[in-house]
């Protein structure tokens, strides 16, 4: 079939939809809220992994709980798939329009309605900015524990469905840690509460299965979300090393130590000088690597872990070390390690950022043979770690407009995934899987695994409307996956060593 015929089929296609749907969404849906002319669905056609696009059928910007629950229903009614868009700060086309499907926009679901002191909670709306729990907490001296690098601009709905992280999840854990209810409409329109305000909930545990879904089982329009005290004392550590073996053995031994910091990071040379030429926040610019080290928890049990910390990073021949002596030290500390994306910025076009996790024992390895595979494919890559949960973030940076570039960043992003895979680690982190990885999906779970993935989709959305074709790959897909990229029965590095 040429793509002339292909052209028209779609265009029909889309016709006929655009047909059916308008006139019944319009009778709930106010028109203004309903966008359809190609400068509007412009801005809405990929999220910020923009190597892919895809031009929505319609976006649709509903601001009550009832016109989402129309729209599903008219959605359901005629077959149509709906993808559910929040800040569009997400790295894996998550949230990327479907040809001839549904944008159903969630940004206008801005408001914190309660904040309930007695519990430590708060019931938000899904498009609250993530930073902004913490802004509208900070009086009563509470704040909100997630905090992704993309915390002032991304939504908690789409942390939600990522189940995002950020510098201090490893000791107060991931957005399934830090909600206790969600309000949820179904394909079909119906409005279900999974969780409850009470720590545990009876029954099967369908809040931490929504969480980290993707869209894929439903469309967020509340949730409650868990708010933690202000620690009395918190200090930051940031330390330089020589080799990336000694700043890699440093996490390693912290932890062993039995001491869990709110935050644990490493950054390579090259972030440590974007950072610093963007930033001016005195990161040591001629290291190998520096480890940036957050303690909280009471004044006694901070200097304790302090000087052990101290103890551990002169053994293993840190320099330059730097202590916070105050919140605004710290703040600078941070400010600029969550500054690393927009510092990378300066240095290419396009940033492909991954978001494999590994063992912590296989840090230095991992980052060796990354470092080899970006000679290999004459790429920069900047390596950036949540090193203390074994989160890891390298940046492939490239020129989108040279497609020998854009190739190549392709594949190098699918061997470090592999790599993260083949050393006893996952594909995601917390940034999801979206569209761009799930051919490796298909690397991580088995056949029977990926077939009871579909069960449960199918369980929430039989017709499989919602967000189609993220996350979960077809079956046959795996199997061109395989004969294409697994030889011989063998991973790609059979040499590594498996922690």
């Amino acid at each position: 079939m040429d793509t002339t015929m292909n052209s028209n089929i779609a265009a029909n296609i889309r016709t006929q939809r655009l047909a059916s749907l308008i006139p019944m969404l319009s009778q709930m849906i106010p028109d203004h809220a309903i966008l359809s002319e190609p400068e509007q669905l412009k801005a809405y056609e990929c999220d910020a992994f923009t190597t892919m696009r895809q031009m929505p059928l319609l976006t649709v910007l509903p601001d009550t709980i009832e016109q989402v629950q129309h729209v599903m229903r008219c959605c359901h009614a005629l077959d149509i798939p709906v993808v559910a868009r929040g800040a569009g700060t997400g790295l894996t086309a998550g949230s990327m329009p479907v040809e001839n499907g549904v944008l159903l926009g969630m940004n206008k679901f801005d408001k914190i309605h309660d904040i309930d002191l007695h519990n430590r909670s708060a019931w938000i709306d899904p498009g609250v900015r993530n930073q902004a729990v913490s802004d509208a907490t900070a009086p009563y001296n509470l704040y909100f524990a997630p905090d992704p690098s993309s915390q002032l601009a991304c939504s908690v709905g789409g942390n939600v469905a990522e189940n995002a992280g950020g510098v201090h999840c490893l000791k107060y854990g991931l957005t399934v840690h830090n909600i206790l209810e969600l309000d949820v409409i179904t394909i079909e329109g119906e409005r279900i509460t999974i969780g409850g305000q009470a720590l545990d909930a009876a029954g099967y545990d369908l809040l931490a299965l929504m969480t980290g879904s993707e869209g894929l089982l439903g469309i967020i329009v509340g949730i409650r979300v868990k708010l933690l005290a202000k620690p009395a004392s918190a200090r930051v550590l940031l330390a330089a090393f020589a080799t990336i073996e000694d700043a890699g053995n440093a996490i390693a031994e912290i932890i062993g130590a039995g001491i869990i910091p709110a935050g644990l990071e490493m950054i390579d040379q090259k972030g440590i000088q974007a950072i610093e030429a963007l930033m001016h926040a005195g990161y040591p610019v001629n290291a190998a690597a520096v480890v940036i080290c957050e303690l909280d928890g009471s004044v006694k049990e901070v200097e304790d872990e302090l000087n052990s910390v101290l103890t551990i990073l002169h053994r293993l021949n840190a320099s330059d070390i730097q202590i916070s002596t105050n919140e605004a030290e710290s703040k600078r500390i941070w400010a600029a390690r969550k500054a690393a994306f927009p510092a990378l910025a300066c240095l290419a076009p396009d940033n492909y950022v991954m978001d494999g996790t590994i063992p912590r024992r296989a840090l230095a390895q991992v980052w060796t043979k990354i470092n080899l595979l970006a000679d290999e494919y004459q790429l920069l890559v900047v390596n950036v770690f949540h090193a203390g949960d074994g989160n890891m973030h390298p940046s492939i940076l490239f020129d989108s407009s040279d497609e020998d570039q854009h190739k190549r960043a392709t594949e190098l992003g699918t061997r470090i995934l592999e790599l993260c895979v083949q050393v006893g680690g996952t594909i995601s982190g917390e940034h999801g899987i979206g569209l761009e990885k799930i051919n490796q999906m298909c690397l991580q779970f088995t056949n029977n695994e990926i077939s009871q993935f579909h069960a449960l989709k199918s369980a929430f959305d039989s017709k499989a409307l919602l967000n189609p074709g993220k996350q979960i790959p077809t079956l046959a897909r795996c199997t061109e996956f395989h004969s294409m990229h697994i030889h011989n029965g063998e991973m790609p590095f059979p040499h590594l060593e498996r922690f």
